[in-house]
């Protein structure tokens, strides 16, 4: 539930995927978490997150800008 509410705008960019009916969303579950389906799972630049920090997500979807 965090990871529905905290991420603020981010949530919007993001992909929900409800493991009991996506058998590829288990599957990728179950290879992130070591055969267990643990959620939330999150699967950011290809690199799973089981139970992420809702700022960690949102670092990730917003990176801070760097003016060069």
């Amino acid at each position: 539930m965090r990871l529905r509410i905290r991420p603020g705008r981010s949530a919007r960019q993001s992909h929900r995927v409800g493991i009991r009916r996506d058998p590829a969303g288990a599957t990728a579950v179950r290879a992130a978490d070591d055969g267990n389906e643990t959620v939330p799972t999150a699967v950011l630049a290809g690199q799973p997150r089981t139970r992420p920090d809702p700022a960690w997500v949102r670092a990730q979807l917003f990176p801070p800008c760097h003016p060069e």
